[in-house]
């Protein structure tokens, strides 16, 4: 049985079906009053048996989202269920408009307007909050989407210009919902309503074909017949009715024409002629005149929980944008009567009545309540509570009886199972089995039990809160796409790069040269020395990444210089890769303690965990498990920003380590981290009987006595504690798995005392920093990295605002927060003034709790701040940037920065990732004095911060700087300096080949030529033809050169095959040219294999120039070439007529008979055969 089985028993019950009966009027208004913990039952119930689309409307987001959550388990996640999301805002601010929101209202919109069928219509939930702000036209959206089906002829350049007009972005790569490209006659498209992109092939103006590809390999999957594009914004300026827009301008009062006045009639005039504007937010109340009821159909059904509070919510709303709009005017921000985006509650209650189909549903708290109402719905309060587990057991057992079926709904089930089997104590009445035969156990997760009544029988659901005392929602999301990064995206004119034979230039473009039509790199070094590099050899140059604080000096040619720099690097990756080697092979020998197999237990608690893990998390994860279940002693690192699933990892290997009767240390840094972590440990392994203490300065000296005893007795499973639990009064009867957090932050004395501990157990360590995955591949084999670079699926990007500093400003963001029940940081990085400072801060919003922190206070008076804050006990921590090691707290949801002009890069990048470590939008707001001039370098860095909206895009120079420094924390501080030399990419690369060259240093003939093989392809080719990429086929220079550099780095005739097929299906037909530049690189890759350095051609003959000399094979190879073949020394020489195009076939079939001609003679000499 699962949830969506009692749906059909609860709707068969006398209450629904008088529901149903009246509903089906063509006009109802109901009223109905519901046991909270079964509203959702009840939602799921109704749309179960409805023909129509559902909106059901709450008076918060939180409420909203949480309802969502629950009904997707409900209903499954297949169920045509839409959140409409709130518009991240700030009233009369010019601020970027936020698109994934957007996207997902036009999603909403979308499936609304296309329907779906009568057994599956949408189910819209959406706060007040949602509603209540304007949306497109519903006019605009219908007569704006277009259905594009095979056969049919169209404009492609018609198309493309429609498209930029509902808001589509055009990009080099479609990647993301919203965005398109053009190749040629391929059309790629990603609607917002889309689970996967669209490619559209043409030949001449009829639709070819119309197929889904994959956003990652951008390769097509599957054939579709047709594909409707929706809008892709809510604000469309073009596409909205003129005389409706000069309407609104018409009732703009215009007494004052001062220099704010011109502004916005100069760019709200540059908007309605259809010019791009960056404030196009701003003027968004001209341009929206729909609202979400607009899309509803007729016969659809409106559902309000708790109107009451919905009204309350909505007239807050109007308060508050009155008095933004208020400060605005008065401050001649904006003129009066100038248009919001905002619907007031006066004209939205009014569209409330005159929906056809209503239903009121309130909450009721207790069935003395519920009975009062002379109302009989199905569902009651649970008879019992939870005590302690032994009580809930007990109790559980006398509700089983012939009138009452139990279903355990538990992400413990598996536990739960053992927990009742384990139980002996069953009455003469109460058999065993048939106790068995009464509860079911469903595995999933709902807030609160309670009993449904139906004709026949009574069904109890227990939730883990009646069951375990816990209470923890699960939150169900959909994977959203991610931002492609593509191969020299990055590389304009002007960018550093490196050659990895010649050094640190600048690119400065490229040109097509010789008559064959190739196209070369420009590279300009010092003294303005110019270098031309051939697309083919594009494996050659990497984009310089160093750290930030030092500017490259650019490499002279034609010295030693950079054969110096060069070999230095070198030496120093092979000296780090030596001692790895070392303290590798060290552990590999010795012996420590193998931990059992997964057991139930250990998959009740990993199915319990109330998130979807990220595919990183589930390797590093696999990776502790087996390195635990070896006899080898573990010493893993994992590496990953906070929030990213790291304590997670620690806690099912704590949990593993104890199962097989082992303690477990968990060492952090801060006692507040401690007391974080011990929460957690005890929530997630209630319902197991393990013993988890903490030892910091929060324990008293009575306590810590009593830890330190039971603890030496082994009756402490777990504990969690800062440094203290490494002093030497710290005994343990069987320690087995040692956990560090952030081990750099400790000091020598503590390092010192690790290492003592470390002999022979095994330690896992976990760090913030961020490692980049290319010095993990690096190190693969000789040092136990995880890297954990996956941001949880949940995660939203956290929006940015930068502002001159303004009380209103920091009064609504902070008043948004608080609204939410969130917290707030905000950073004042001058500890003189910071008292003053929060003082006034508090006479701006009174109603909210706020205090202070700094670096400079007394340690216990910081922690003290710090636990409280975490524990929210008060609403806003003013403080210095101590909070960039901070603790990871979900609640923080907004920063404010003031002097933000002040930070560097990777400072804000830290700071502002303080916040959005939970479901909920983030803001960040960096504040700059009002009228002050920033410096041009500040205002550069305050642009790149904003325009990294994305989860892992954007901002890749600030994360490489402190990935380098995380390198300088695991490999030491001089290896950061190399990297700053060779820049990080070419670094890599030596230190990978360093470890390589170290692991296979004795090994035999074949490992000496792997070892001595080059980087990057040497043999030269030049056939004199036009094997070339032109532009009119690939016209954006960075993905054309990302496709060269892809040809370049490929070693397998499978994997071009399988290239050249991707480039056929992304860009349709290719040219002769790309045909022919096919062949060269197989001709290439071939020649890689067969000792061959160079091949040339003329009119009719080509060249083929050997490494090493034929010697005494010249006879025996020159009768497997043939008679138009001349073996020389070096040389062989092949007769070809370029009359006749199969001259390049013969020239591959000749290299492949070289190449097995030399395979066969090395095998000889390594079996003895030939000498």
């Amino acid at each position: 049985m699962n949830l969506s089985d009692l749906l059909e028993l609860t709707s068969k019950t006398e209450y629904f079906s008088k529901l149903y009966e009246k509903n089906n009027f063509s006009r109802s208004n109901l009223n109905l009053n519901i046991y909270q913990p079964s509203i959702v039952c009840t939602l799921a119930t109704i749309w179960k048996n409805s023909t129509a689309p559902i909106l059901i409307l709450t008076s918060t987001p939180k409420e909203s989202l949480d309802i969502y959550n629950q009904l997707s388990l409900w209903l499954g996640k297949k169920a045509p269920i839409f959140r409409f999301a709130e518009v991240d805002e700030i009233p009369f601010e010019r601020h970027s408009i936020d698109i994934i929101s957007t996207q997902n209202r036009l999603n909403v919109l979308s499936a609304l307007r296309r329907g779906f069928s009568n057994l599956f219509p949408p189910l819209v939930i959406s706060s007040i909050q949602a509603a209540s702000h304007y949306t497109l036209d519903r006019a605009v959206f219908d007569s704006s989407t277009i259905t594009i089906s095979c056969e049919e002829n169209i404009n492609i350049n018609d198309l493309s210009r429609q498209l930029i007009k509902m808001g589509y972005q055009r990009e080099t790569l479609v990647d993301i919902p919203g965005s398109f490209c053009i190749r040629g006659g391929i059309v790629d498209i990603y609607t917002v309503s889309g689970t996967k992109p669209v490619r559209i092939e043409l030949f001449g103006d009829r639709v070819d074909s119309i197929r889904l590809f994959d956003q990652n390999s951008q390769i097509s999957f599957k054939t579709i017949r047709s594909i409707v594009i929706p809008p892709a914004k809510e604000t469309l300026p073009s596409l909205v009715d003129k005389n409706s827009i000069f309407e609104k301008v018409s009732l703009i009062e215009t007494e004052k024409l001062d220099t704010n006045q011109r502004t916005i009639s100069n760019e709200l005039g540059k908007a309605i002629s259809g010019e791009k504007l960056n404030n196009l937010s701003f003027y968004a109340g001209f341009f929206l005149f729909g609202t979400i009821f607009d899309y509803l159909s007729s016969d659809s059904t409106t559902i309000l929980i708790r109107s009451k509070y919905i009204e309350e919510s909505a007239e807050k709303l109007d308060r508050r944008y009155k008095e933004i709009r208020d400060i605005k005017e008065n401050r001649d921000v904006i003129p009066k009567n100038f248009p919001q985006t905002h619907i007031g509650w006066d004209f939205l209650s009014e569209i409330l009545k005159s929906r056809a189909k209503k239903i009121s549903l309130d909450y009721i708290g207790s069935q003395d309540e519920i009975q009062k109402t002379g109302l009989n719905p199905p569902f009651k309060i649970l008879p019992i509570k939870y005590s302690d587990s032994k009580n809930s057991i007990s109790n559980i057992k006398d509700l089983v009886s012939e009138n009452n079926q139990i279903i355990a709904i538990s992400n413990h089930s598996k536990r739960l199972v053992e927990i009742f089997s384990e139980e002996s104590n069953f009455s003469d009445d109460l058999k065993e089995d048939a106790f068995f035969d009464k509860i079911s156990f469903i595995r999933g997760q709902i807030p609160t039990g309670f009993l449904i009544t139906t004709s026949s029988k009574n069904i109890i659901l227990l939730s883990d809160a009646e069951l375990f005392g816990i209470q923890k929602q699960i939150r169900y999301s959909k994977k959203r796409p991610k931002r492609k990064k593509i191969l020299f995206q990055d590389l304009n004119p002007g960018t550093l790069v490196v050659h990895v034979e010649h050094g640190i230039a600048i690119f400065k473009g490229t040109k097509v040269m010789d008559e064959d039509g190739r196209e070369f790199l420009i590279l300009e070094y010092a003294e303005g020395d110019k270098l031309f590099v051939p697309t083919e050899h594009l494996d050659r140059i990497q984009i310089y990444q160093g750290s930030n604080d030092n500017n490259p000096k650019l490499t002279r040619l034609g010295t030693q210089e950079w054969i110096k720099v060069r070999a230095r690097a070198k030496k120093a990756t092979e000296q780090i890769a030596g001692e790895l080697i070392d303290l590798y092979a060290k552990r590999e020998s010795s012996s420590g303690i193998a931990f059992q197999p997964d057991t139930q237990w250990q998959d009740s608690l990993e199915s319990s965990f109330p998130y979807y893990e990220t595919e990183d998390q589930l390797i590093t994860l696999n990776e502790v498990k087996e390195d635990m279940e070896s006899s080898k002693p573990m010493d893993r690192l994992i590496c990953g920003d906070v929030g990213f699933g790291k304590t997670e990892i620690a806690l099912r290997s704590a949990f593993k380590a104890v199962q097989s009767g082992k303690q477990v240390s968990f060492l952090v840094p801060t006692t507040v981290l401690a007391q974080q972590h011990k929460e957690t440990f005890e929530e997630r392994l209630k319902p197991f009987p393990i013993t988890i203490e903490s030892l910091s300065r929060f324990t008293t000296k009575h306590d810590q006595k009593k830890i330190l005893n039971e603890c030496k007795k082994g009756a402490v499973d777990i504990i969690i504690g800062t440094h203290r639990i490494l002093q030497k009064d710290v005994g343990f009867k069987n320690l087995g798995l040692l956990i560090i957090d952030e081990e750099h932050k400790f000091g020598v004395e503590h390092k010192e005392r690790l290492k003592q501990i470390k002999t022979d157990i095994d330690v896992l360590t976990l760090s913030a920093t961020p490692i980049p995955r290319t010095l993990n591949m690096s190190l693969s084999g000789v040092r136990d990295l995880s890297t954990i670079n996956t941001p949880p699926e949940q995660r939203l990007a956290i929006k940015t605002y930068i502002s001159e500093n303004d009380d209103s400003l920091i009064k609504e963001a902070i008043l948004r927060e608080f609204d939410r029940g969130g917290q707030v940081y905000f950073v004042f990085n001058r500890v003189k003034g910071i008292e003053e400072f929060s003082s006034n801060l508090s006479k701006l919003v009174p109603e909210v709790k706020i205090k202070f922190a700094h670096g400079k206070m007394d340690d216990s008076d910081l922690e003290k701040i710090m636990y409280d804050f975490g524990r929210n006990k008060f609403n806003v921590l003013v403080c210095t940037t101590i909070i960039e090691s901070g603790i990871d707290n979900p609640n923080v949801n907004t920063i404010i920065i003031d002097r933000a002009d002040r930070f560097g890069l990777s400072q804000l990048y830290q700071l502002r990732g303080r916040i959005g470590r939970g479901t909920t939008r983030s803001y960040a707001y960096l504040l700059i004095p009002k009228s002050a001039t920033i410096t041009e370098s500040a205002e550069k860095r305050l642009n790149t911060i904003l325009s990294a909206t994305e989860l892992g895009s954007g901002f890749q120079i600030a994360l490489r700087d402190l990935e380098i420094r995380g390198i300088g924390n695991i490999l030491g501080s001089e290896q950061s300096g190399q990297i700053t030399a060779v820049g990080f990419e070419l670094y890599s690369k030596l230190l990978s080949q360093a470890v390589e060259r170290i692991k296979n240093i004795n090994k035999e003939t074949k490992n000496e030529i792997l070892k001595n093989k080059s980087e990057f392809s040497t043999v030269s080719i030049d056939l004199s033809i036009d094997a070339r990429i032109p532009d009119s086929f690939i016209e954006d220079l960075s993905l054309r050169l990302g496709i060269y550099q892809r040809l370049a780095n490929l070693h397998s005739l499978q994997k071009l095959d399988d290239f050249m097929k991707e480039i056929k299906d992304r860009f349709g037909s290719f040219p002769k040219n790309v045909e022919l530049l096919g062949i060269v690189t197989k001709i290439r890759i071939l020649s890689d294999n067969s000792g061959i350095d160079r091949i040339v051609a003329d009119d009719d003959l080509v060249k083929i120039i050997m490494i090493d000399p034929v010697g005494d094979a010249k006879t025996a190879l020159s009768n497997i070439l043939g008679d138009d073949t001349i073996v020389g020394n070096k040389h062989i020489k092949i007769k070809i007529d370029r009359e006749n195009f199969n001259w390049l076939g013969k020239i591959i079939q000749k290299i492949k008979l070289i190449q097995d001609f030399r395979d066969r003679t090395i095998k000889a000499l390594e079996s003895g055969l030939i000498e």
